[in-house]
């Protein structure tokens, strides 16, 4: 006797990130349940469970695929063609941008955030180890051009990285956002003097 399985949408992944998402922004993380995914979705809970054996699961899909927005976009500026100077200062602002837009002024999904540094600590080092390696390869073309001068191409990327963690790390951004110190322009200035930029183009 052949057992005829069940059609599965090959979209169904994905619609249960996207209203995932949606539920830990509404009620928050902590709250939202396997249950209440599968209520939105019309499916059963044990439905949700054969794409994602669990809540936390779940939880790293929606993550990853955050994570994975900010990372495309990154991908995009560094392969421009032209200068290296301010193809890396649009590239360092634009992650801030999108992670202030993501994570920050949401307290809900705030919550999430810090859940996932807590509990899928492998999910963000992938990501900030991804993030460097993009602003890598962008200083590795500024050195090939003489607009930026180092010795050491993968310590200036985690050096660069390091500087502006303040405003690339979501809850360093909550947190430092009304105490003192630098403009995300200032560093990202601070960041291409280090670089040994004149600030002239090629």
């Amino acid at each position: 006797m052949t057992l005829v399985s069940e059609p599965i949408e090959p979209d169904t992944r994905e619609r249960i990130l996207v209203v995932a998402e949606r539920l830990f922004r509404q009620i928050g993380y902590q709250k939202t349940t396997v249950a209440d995914i599968a209520k939105e979705l019309h499916m059963s809970p044990a439905n949700v469970y054969r794409f994602f054996d669990s809540k936390r699961a779940i939880h790293t899909g929606v993550a990853r695929t955050l994570m994975g927005g900010v990372e495309g976009a990154a991908d995009i500026i560094a392969a421009r063609p032209g200068p290296a100077a301010p193809r890396l200062r649009e590239l360092l602002a634009t992650i801030h941008r999108m992670n202030c837009e993501r994570y920050v002024g949401d307290a809900k999904l705030h919550e999430m955030v810090a859940v996932a540094m807590e509990e899928n600590w492998e999910v963000c080092e992938a990501h900030m180890l991804l993030i460097t390696e993009i602003i890598g390869r962008v200083i590795a073309q500024g050195m090939a051009t003489g607009e930026f001068r180092t010795a050491d191409l993968q310590l200036t990327a985690m050096s660069a990285t390091t500087a502006m963690m303040r405003f690339f790390h979501p809850q360093m951004i909550a947190q430092c956002a009304t105490k003192p110190g630098p403009t995300i322009d200032q560093m990202i200035d601070f960041v291409l003097a280090g670089l040994g930029w004149n600030g002239a183009t090629v």
